[in-house]
Protein backbone atom coordinates (compact mmCIF):
# COMPACT_ATOMS: atom_id res chain seq x y z
CA UNK A 1 0.00 0.00 0.00
CA UNK A 2 2.55 2.48 0.56
CA UNK A 3 4.61 1.30 -1.89
CA UNK A 4 1.51 2.46 -4.36
CA UNK A 5 0.95 5.71 -2.35
CA UNK A 6 4.23 6.54 -2.99
CA UNK A 7 4.56 5.62 -6.65
CA UNK A 8 1.54 7.45 -7.68
CA UNK A 9 2.99 10.36 -5.78
CA UNK A 10 5.93 10.04 -7.48
CA UNK A 11 4.48 10.02 -10.54
CA UNK A 12 2.15 13.12 -10.13
CA UNK A 13 5.70 14.67 -9.10
CA UNK A 14 7.33 14.10 -12.22
CA UNK A 15 4.14 14.97 -14.56
CA UNK A 16 3.63 18.42 -13.10
CA UNK A 17 7.31 19.49 -13.62
CA UNK A 18 7.06 18.12 -16.98
CA UNK A 19 3.62 20.02 -17.75
CA UNK A 20 5.10 22.68 -15.98
CA UNK A 21 8.52 22.83 -18.21
CA UNK A 22 6.47 22.38 -21.96
CA UNK A 23 4.30 25.66 -20.39
CA UNK A 24 7.22 27.99 -19.37
CA UNK A 25 9.16 26.26 -22.81
CA UNK A 26 6.29 27.95 -24.93
CA UNK A 27 5.65 30.97 -22.97
CA UNK A 28 6.99 34.48 -24.46
CA UNK A 29 6.54 37.71 -22.13
CA UNK A 30 6.90 40.81 -23.30
CA UNK A 31 6.84 43.82 -20.95
CA UNK A 32 6.27 47.17 -22.30
CA UNK A 33 8.85 49.85 -20.89
CA UNK A 34 10.67 52.91 -21.46
CA UNK A 35 14.34 51.87 -21.11
CA UNK A 36 16.04 48.81 -22.36
CA UNK A 37 16.85 46.60 -19.72
CA UNK A 38 15.21 43.85 -17.45
CA UNK A 39 15.41 46.49 -14.59
CA UNK A 40 13.52 48.91 -16.66
CA UNK A 41 10.36 50.40 -15.14
CA UNK A 42 7.40 49.25 -17.14
CA UNK A 43 5.69 51.63 -19.37
CA UNK A 44 2.81 53.17 -18.09
CA UNK A 45 1.24 53.06 -22.02
CA UNK A 46 1.20 49.65 -23.64
CA UNK A 47 1.43 50.55 -27.47
CA UNK A 48 3.63 54.13 -26.84
CA UNK A 49 6.07 52.65 -24.98
CA UNK A 50 9.64 52.67 -26.21
CA UNK A 51 11.04 48.74 -26.15
CA UNK A 52 9.31 45.22 -25.75
CA UNK A 53 11.49 43.23 -23.23
CA UNK A 54 11.35 39.78 -24.04
CA UNK A 55 11.54 37.05 -21.73
CA UNK A 56 11.10 33.53 -21.85
CA UNK A 57 8.35 31.52 -20.27
CA UNK A 58 11.01 30.72 -17.23
CA UNK A 59 12.06 34.51 -16.90
CA UNK A 60 15.37 34.80 -18.18
CA UNK A 61 15.63 38.11 -20.35
CA UNK A 62 15.92 37.44 -23.92
CA UNK A 63 16.45 40.63 -25.81
CA UNK A 64 14.86 44.32 -25.77
CA UNK A 65 13.67 45.89 -29.00
CA UNK A 66 12.90 49.28 -30.19
CA UNK A 67 9.00 49.73 -30.78
CA UNK A 68 8.44 50.42 -34.57
CA UNK A 69 4.94 51.83 -34.14
CA UNK A 70 5.91 54.03 -30.71
CA UNK A 71 4.91 56.96 -32.86
CA UNK A 72 2.40 55.84 -35.61
CA UNK A 73 -1.16 57.23 -35.85
CA UNK A 74 -4.08 55.67 -35.23
CA UNK A 75 -4.08 52.40 -34.73
CA UNK A 76 -0.89 51.70 -33.20
CA UNK A 77 -2.25 48.81 -30.46
CA UNK A 78 -3.56 46.55 -33.59
CA UNK A 79 -0.29 47.29 -35.09
CA UNK A 80 1.32 46.61 -31.69
CA UNK A 81 -0.45 43.41 -30.85
CA UNK A 82 0.29 41.90 -34.58
CA UNK A 83 4.06 42.95 -34.12
CA UNK A 84 4.51 40.75 -30.87
CA UNK A 85 2.22 38.37 -31.89
CA UNK A 86 4.73 37.94 -34.73
CA UNK A 87 7.28 37.27 -32.19
CA UNK A 88 5.36 34.77 -30.81
CA UNK A 89 4.26 36.94 -27.34
CA UNK A 90 1.76 35.12 -25.52
CA UNK A 91 1.69 37.58 -22.54
CA UNK A 92 1.88 41.20 -22.97
CA UNK A 93 2.72 43.65 -19.28
CA UNK A 94 1.76 47.47 -18.81
CA UNK A 95 1.03 50.12 -17.18
CA UNK A 96 -2.19 50.56 -18.64
CA UNK A 97 -4.37 49.26 -22.08
CA UNK A 98 -6.47 50.71 -24.03
CA UNK A 99 -9.96 49.24 -24.93
CA UNK A 100 -8.34 48.55 -28.82
CA UNK A 101 -5.76 46.97 -27.53
CA UNK A 102 -7.50 44.50 -24.98
CA UNK A 103 -9.48 43.74 -27.99
CA UNK A 104 -6.50 43.20 -30.46
CA UNK A 105 -5.00 40.79 -28.04
CA UNK A 106 -8.18 39.06 -26.88
CA UNK A 107 -8.14 38.20 -30.49
CA UNK A 108 -4.77 37.12 -30.83
CA UNK A 109 -4.94 34.81 -27.83
CA UNK A 110 -2.55 37.14 -25.95
CA UNK A 111 -2.82 37.58 -22.04
CA UNK A 112 -1.80 40.24 -20.83
CA UNK A 113 -1.24 42.16 -16.95
CA UNK A 114 -1.21 45.78 -15.87
CA UNK A 115 2.22 46.09 -13.62
CA UNK A 116 3.79 49.44 -11.91
CA UNK A 117 7.50 48.13 -10.90
CA UNK A 118 10.48 46.68 -12.74
CA UNK A 119 10.50 44.32 -15.92
CA UNK A 120 11.68 41.95 -13.74
CA UNK A 121 9.36 42.22 -10.93
CA UNK A 122 6.57 41.67 -13.36
CA UNK A 123 7.87 38.80 -14.80
CA UNK A 124 8.78 37.69 -11.37
CA UNK A 125 4.58 37.94 -11.15
CA UNK A 126 3.44 35.84 -13.99
CA UNK A 127 6.05 33.13 -13.45
CA UNK A 128 4.70 32.74 -9.86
Amino acid sequence: MKKTFLLGFVFVLVLTVTLFTAWADKQKIAVVSDGNTATSAVSPVAARGSFFLLFDGKGRFMEAIHNPHKDAGGGASHLVVDYLSGKGVTMIIAGTFGNKMIAAMEAKHINYLTFKGTAVDAVKKVIQ
